[in-house]
């Protein structure tokens, strides 16, 4: 297996850490019960890194391959790890020309395993992990941003109120809300003080565009949440939906350009990327996202750049909180400090640069 992708079947399985262990007899019991075509005993592992909500390969006595995603144990912050929102956006999607996993049942009775929890379909395919695709040929890795480019601009054209989504989210206000939420999140999980993130709370309220539009969105749109066709450039399913909700297009395409403005050690550099590599220019990227959808360029561009850090910034900080808190599968964890401050750091200069 390469440096730039794993298959998604065995990428990182582990054995169940104590800190996520469950009643594995009860899941067996509700899933005889509310599974098509379970075949008991029940075998789980669980996938190692991710910050969010713990995810589980479930294995069941004819070979059978299921997901399941839970709540993290722990005291949790308010409207965070909502697995309810995944697996109703999952589900309705569905019925759309997005690509996602079969979504089998929801469980929101904690006293079945202690968490709220949903199972899905495992799909098989490769899970890319680094943004610049060292081990994948210059033509392919055109082929896979263009694709990926393509679901996005897929997603944000779907009729979600025809596929009964039209309470997943409020119609407009979408960049106010974010920054409240954004805020609210990072004052309760804050440890050290970040001067640019107190700088970055006051800055955007004064700075929300006046154009407003409101479609699906992801929230965590990135090339290492799809699941690809083991031998094509094709997205199979798009997953983690946990920031899901309606809201800007734009906000869904700043942080999926987030690459091009912020090197990450784990995933890749494309901030310095030469030509000839096959991946395009962010500039490229947005042409394309444009042409998908009708879009006559992109004015506040910056102001969408800097929102998407400032979030990233405050998500950070919460996965250092709950990794202090020993709430966090990845050890990983305890790097997000020094991360928030990078991201609200950068998004700080990108105010000053104008």
């Amino acid at each position: 297996m390469n440096a730039s992708s794993t298959v998604a079947s065995t990428c990182d399985v582990i054995p169940v850490l104590a800190q996520h262990r469950f009643d594995e007899a009860a899941l067996e019991r509700f899933m005889t019960r509310h599974v098509e075509g379970f075949v008991p005993p029940l075998r789980v592992a669980q996938f190692h890194g991710g910050m969010s909500n713990p995810t589980f390969l479930l294995q069941d006595g004819a070979g059978r391959r299921l997901v399941l995603r839970k709540k993290p144990p722990g005291k949790l912050l308010p409207s965070a790890h909502a697995v309810e929102r995944e697996f109703k956006v999952i589900s309705a999607l569905a019925r759309s020309d997005v690509p996602v996993a079969r979504a089998y049942v929801l469980c929101e009775d904690e006293a079945v395993i202690g968490r709220a929890f949903y199972i899905m379909e495992h799909v098989e395919g490769r899970v890319f992990r680094n943004y610049v695709l060292p081990e994948t040929p210059p033509a392919e890795r055109a082929q896979i941003y263009d694709a990926m480019n393509a679901v996005l601009a897929r997603l944000h054209r779907v009729d979600y109120a025809a596929l009964g989504l039209d309470n997943y989210g409020k119609p407009g206000g979408y960049a106010e809300r974010q920054i409240s939420r954004w805020s609210r999140q990072y004052e309760a999980s804050k440890t050290d003080k970040l001067p640019a993130m107190e700088r970055l709370a006051q800055w955007l309220p004064r700075h929300i565009p006046a154009a407003g539009e409101t479609t699906i969105v992801h929230g965590d749109f990135r090339l290492e949440n799809m699941i690809w066709h083991p031998r094509e450039p094709r997205v199979l399913a798009v997953v983690d939906w946990e920031l899901g909700t309606l809201g800007h297009p734009l906000a869904d395409l700043a942080y999926n350009c987030l690459p091009w403005h912020v090197p990450d050690r784990q995933r890749g550099n494309l901030t310095a990327l030469g030509e000839g590599r096959g991946i395009p220019s962010e500039a490229a990227y947005i042409a394309a996202y444009c042409r998908r959808t009708a879009r006559d360029g992109i004015v506040d561009w910056r102001f969408w750049l800097v929102l998407s850090l400032f979030r990233l910034a405050a998500i950070s900080q919460g996965v250092y909180k709950r990794g202090l808190d020993g709430n966090v599968s990845s050890p990983g964890a305890l790097d997000r400090a020094a991360k928030a401050r990078e991201l609200a750091e950068k998004a700080w200069a990108l105010v000053e640069a104008a």
